[in-house]
């Protein structure tokens, strides 16, 4: 079975008067139809640059996406007129952004922002645009919902806006859904209700979704696979289960580690990871995590490793010392 979405090598880099910022890194993965994806790394790593080249939403200049395939639904996107784009943007392919009140106009209704999309990508007139408006905010959990279409977005609920940026993401029925930190600037019960109406979502409409954070808890509640990012390279790819209860990255560890867990004494210090990430303009020969693992050995600052499997099921891991990892986790 074809995948619905295929990278292939993917490099962005960021032209500027300081140098060339090395933003993605050779990034390759495939993602079936209706799988659930999380990317996860810290503030930099790449996660959300990574998604705008996948919409082709890189500012150029300084931008520019220096790889030739990224595949979707049989089509690669980087051969796509900007017109040709615009018809998968929205329609086949949809992104919720981390802050809504910037994704919102704030001029314009809730429901006319919704609305336009249907009228553009659907061919609906005003009135069957406006009562599929009011059915998508029903349908993220958003009451009187034709009264609330004709409210600004400064009148909603930070919650609210995230979800009335999903509704507008789901209008067209996307194949896929990017969702780029939706989560990160509401509290956390707003979180868990934004991660459970994105779950139920999915299983009834059957998209694939992709979900971009730094916090390993919200996607161990949604993901069926992960994809570490460090520095802008792919570190560590298998399954949510696999993962959280093999790590085989330095990097991963450090990332589990920093977690509170329920299961640990009272008083239990959560783990650093030590030092910087690398300047993305002037990147190590070696492995870019090398001068913060404790695990590294002189061949780590000196040739890049590349993802090979580590013997669980869809689990690879770049890292020349991955059995060193193993060895300490699994004891």
């Amino acid at each position: 079975m074809a995948p619905l979405l295929q990278i292939k090598n993917l490099k962005t880099r960021f032209y500027t008067e300081d140098g060339v910022v090395h933003a993605v890194n050779g990034v390759s993965y495939d993602m079936q139809a209706g799988d659930t994806l999380g990317i996860v790394g810290e503030s930099g790593c790449g996660k959300s640059v990574h998604a705008l080249s996948i919409m082709r939403l890189i500012p150029s200049p300084p931008g520019k996406i220096e790889s030739k395939e990224i595949w979707f639904d049989g089509r690669n996107l980087l051969e796509l007129s900007e017109r040709e784009m615009r018809r998968v943007r929205g329609k086949d392919i949809a992104m919720v952004f981390q802050d809504p009140m910037t994704s919102l106009n704030p001029v314009f209704t809730v429901g006319f922002q919704i609305m336009e999309t249907l009228q553009l990508h659907q061919g609906m007139n005003e009135a069957q645009a406006r009562e599929r408006a009011a059915e998508l905010l029903t349908l993220v959990g958003i009451p009187e919902a034709q009264e609330r279409l004709d409210e600004y977005p400064h009148q909603f609920s930070g919650g609210m806006r995230q979800r009335a940026m999903i509704a507008m993401a789901l209008s067209c029925d996307p194949k896929l859904l990017i969702a780029d930190e939706p989560t990160t600037a509401l509290d956390v019960t707003i979180q868990a209700q934004i991660v459970d109406l994105v779950k139920r979502l999915q299983q009834n409409l059957g998209m694939a979704v992709m979900w971009i954070t730094h916090d390993l808890g919200v996607v161990a509640e949604l993901a069926k696979k992960i994809n570490v990012m460090y520095a802008g390279y792919i570190v560590e790819r298998g399954s949510v289960k696999e993962i959280y209860k093999h790590p085989r990255h330095p990097y991963t560890l450090g990332l589990l580690g920093s977690l509170p867990r329920l299961d640990e004494a009272p008083g239990t210090k959560l783990h650093s990871i030590p030092g910087l990430p690398p300047d993305l303009i002037d990147l190590p020969v070696g492995c870019p995590f090398a001068a913060r693992c404790t695990f590294a050995v002189s061949r780590c600052l000196e040739e890049m490793p590349q993802l090979e499997p580590t013997g669980g099921l869809d689990h690879t891991v770049a890292c020349w010392e991955w059995e060193k990892v193993a060895g300490r986790t699994d004891a």
